[in-house]
């Protein structure tokens, strides 16, 4: 799981997007992370106008940067002083490796259709008799469509069968980063430790591991171990190993030795399903022609359909509104975007670059001159200058670069694509791939 430090200067980071830096300083300075868990986010700040404050004007900001980041529907909590020594005293100071799954998460309440019951059915053998059939499992597809929800559904299904087992769960872009931490601090063996001697090795979104050699060559020794192991191993990715361009050969091999499972998006039967079955989760009585407006209009993420349902529910409470077609058009119609239209932000090409290298974005906007730092800047110019209606000059503010910078590092990843550097062009398509995922 992701540090509580690493979460929290995410979430700062957005609040940046939506807030002035003299509100971010003025109440945030001094928070602190006391817990990060599945079901809640617990800070601390010793004044109470800022407490108060917090609670009142910035809970919604901070949920919804738990969830645009991380899919996370953890709930914010404010400690003052008594609480935090209460909270203390009781030995509740868990840590954010924490390995609880959120119980939302199961079997149960995952709709399966066409699209996705292959998946489902190999998830759910894994969970019978893990490390015995079907090991690893490796499902793919698009972002929104429930990947998370099976690895977490395995988990949860797993523990109630045997709840001593030591469940180890990773994003793949944080398992570099805590290799570089451990390298970096001399904890190598503390860092193999934790994941060789895991039971169940759940590792989402394992397409960020590909290109980097040092986390590719300690992966690779990981799943070794525990295969060899018989222990169950299940990852999920935005495409399948074939198609990881700067992935090791010897790791897409395993990744196949298993079984690979894809997800795709819902089709109209099941897209009602998933409407009818989130409505009445939470409460709300959608008629069917109101269902029928959801599914013809959102169609390729089931993350944003219960995002639907749920900015339907606010407007009704907030606004006491009858729950009919009319109302909830102009409700929701800001949520639809034509399909093929979205482009990418120069943010998010930045923030996949930077994943991609495993560079800091701050660095990468910096004025730091090494190999690995100056080829990432570069095809973050480049790609931005691709993907993107930005002007040369529009580029260079987002890095704080001057004009002859950018047409510089554009130029220099040009020649190098034509004169046939095929690792920078699997680089590229890589990135590319990873940014038209979370479009």
């Amino acid at each position: 799981m992701y540090s509580s430090d690493y979460v929290w200067a995410k979430v700062l980071s957005y609040l940046e997007d939506q807030l002035t830096a003299i509100t971010i300083s003025a109440y945030f300075d001094d928070a602190q992370v006391v817990e990060l868990t599945e079901e809640q986010l617990i800070l601390y700040s010793p004044s109470e106008f800022r407490r108060s404050t917090i609670v009142r004007r910035y809970t919604d900001y901070i949920q919804d940067a738990l969830k645009e980041i991380f899919d996370s529907d953890a709930k914010l909590v404010v400690f003052g002083d008594e609480e935090l020594a209460a909270h203390k005293n009781k030995g509740q100071d868990k840590i954010a490796t924490s390995m609880d799954f959120n119980p939302q998460f199961s079997f149960d309440n995952f709709v399966v259709g066409p699209s996705n019951r292959f998946a489902y059915n190999a998830a759910m053998a894994v969970t019978k008799t893990p490390g015995q059939v079907y090991n690893p499992l490796f499902i793919y597809g698009p972002p929104g469509i429930g990947k998370t929800h099976l690895l977490y559904a395995i988990a949860n299904g797993i523990r109630k069968n045997n709840p001593n087992i030591n469940i180890v769960y990773i994003k793949g872009d944080q398992f570099t980063n805590e290799l570089i931490t451990a390298i970096g601090s001399g904890k190598n063996i503390e860092f193999r430790s934790k994941y060789r001697e895991a039971d169940l090795f759940l590792i989402d979104d394992i397409q960020f591991i590909a290109g980097k050699d040092s986390t590719q060559e300690e992966f690779f020794h990981t799943f070794n171990a525990l295969y060899e192991n018989n222990k169950q191993i299940v990852m999920t990715s935005d495409r399948k190993p074939s198609d990881m361009l700067t992935l090791e050969k010897r790791l897409q091999s395993r990744f196949e030795w298993g079984l690979l499972a894809s997800i795709e998006a819902p089709d109209y039967e099941t897209r009602m399903a998933i409407i009818k079955k989130k409505a009445a989760s939470l409460g709300l009585e959608l008629g069917d022609d109101v269902c029928d407006y959801i599914a013809v209009n959102v169609t390729n993420n089931v993350r944003q359909i219960e995002g639907t349902v749920k900015k339907i529910m606010a407007y009704r409470d907030l606004n006491n509104m009858p729950l009919d077609l009319p109302n909830i058009s102009r409700a929701i119609d800001d949520m639809f975007k034509g399909e093929g239209n979205a482009l990418p932000t120069a943010g998010l090409i930045i923030s996949q670059v930077c994943k991609f290298y495993s560079v800091d974005e701050s660095v990468l906007r910096g004025t730091l001159k090494n190999k690995g730092t100056a080829e990432a800047r570069q095809v973050a110019i480049y790609l931005i200058r691709k993907l993107t209606n930005l002007s040369t000059p529009d580029i260079g503010k987002e890095l704080s670069k001057d004009h002859s910078t950018v047409l510089y590092s554009i130029n220099k990843v040009e020649k190098a694509l034509k004169a046939g550097d095929t690792a920078l062009q699997n680089h590229i398509q890589d990135i590319t791939a990873n940014i038209n995922s979370c479009l």
